[in-house]
């Protein structure tokens, strides 16, 4: 069986799970089924997808512009300088339509990764753990920030939401901005091979041809406009950027262009997985897919810790 065949069955497979699994039963008849799946099921289990998708890819981009496979965006920052853009927005317009939230959100999480990236500059490359300590720093730094002025402000419950990613409250005509999630991710298969040369670092990609400074900066814009979107439409799920791009890489070796569908599937299947686990643990009642994901995330990246490729940086 072709390995894209055996993703689509998964998926597949999921999405009927998905689709089914609920605190109201689609099969009794008390309620019109068709109704419930085109206003809430469809809508979540989309959402879920293209959630796993973006934050999949976000982290590939991620790792290729640093040079080091154990960050991702939440690991340097963005979706906490996004929740900073979002906060700053509600305070000065807050009727302000959901595109503008976005793209403010987008913007904000630009400036927070440029900002890391010109203090990644004078960490020292010698330790790959260095800089993922930095980043968690930085986006403390930020968070407390974002903290603080909820807290002021009386929109602590806002933050929470936009921190946590969770899928409850999906439903038609509250996820459709997610669908630019899969536009981005056909931009990044496009400048796959450019990606990849960015992970050589900047002197020997220059060397190869490559506009390093303009490619970075739409790798690094297409993370900012994903994590906005994700933040605006769902919350944020840690590890998910981490994971699926290290995971796929140990199996599939480092052809970028090839394993960019790979890692976009695990990342969906990853996500929707977690989602329909927070739905069936404890029913009626449902964990956020973010916590699901944080823990099984926590346990995996401290395997990878342990059992990764001695100074391996980059791909």
């Amino acid at each position: 069986m072709r390995p894209w065949v055996a993703w689509a069955l998964l998926l597949g497979a999921l999405s009927a799970v998905s689709l089914c699994v609920g605190a109201t039963s689609i099969f009794t008849g008390e309620l019109d089924a068709g109704w419930i799946l085109a206003i809430s099921r469809f809508p979540r289990t989309a959402a879920a997808l293209l959630t796993g998708v973006g934050l999949a890819l976000a982290g590939v981009v991620v790792q290729q512009s640093v040079q080091n496979r154990m960050v991702e965006p939440s690991l340097i920052g963005t979706p906490e300088a996004a929740m900073l853009g979002l906060l700053a927005i509600t305070l000065l317009a807050p009727g302000a339509a959901i595109v503008t939230k976005m793209s403010v959100a987008a913007v904000a999480a630009l400036l927070g990764m440029g900002v890391f990236l010109a203090v990644a500059r004078a960490i020292p490359r010698h330790d790959p753990m260095l800089l993922p300590i930095i980043g968690l720093i930085y986006g403390g730094i930020l968070f407390s920030s974002s903290i603080w002025i909820a807290w002021t402000t009386d929109l602590m419950q806002y933050l929470g939401t936009w921190r946590l990613g969770e899928f409850s409250g999906v439903m038609q005509g509250r996820y459709e901005m997610l669908w630019i999630v899969a536009i981005v991710a056909v931009l990044l298969y496009a400048i796959a091979d450019r990606i990849t040369l960015l992970g050589f670092g900047e002197a020997q990609a220059r060397s190869l041809g490559l506009n390093y400074a303009q490619t970075r900066g739409i790798g690094l814009a297409a993370v900012a406009v994903i994590t906005a979107v994700i933040v605006v439409t769902v919350g944020y799920l840690p590890f998910v950027g981490l994971l699926a791009p290290n995971i796929v890489s140990r199996w599939r070796g480092d052809n970028l262009r090839a394993n960019l569908p790979v890692v976009a599937a695990f990342g969906a299947a990853s996500v929707l997985s977690a989602d329909i686990l927070g739905r069936v643990l404890r029913p009626p009642y449902e964990i956020p897919a973010g916590t699901i994901f944080a823990v099984f995330g926590a346990c995996v990246f401290l395997w990878m810790l342990n059992a990764r490729p001695a100074r391996r940086a980059h791909g």
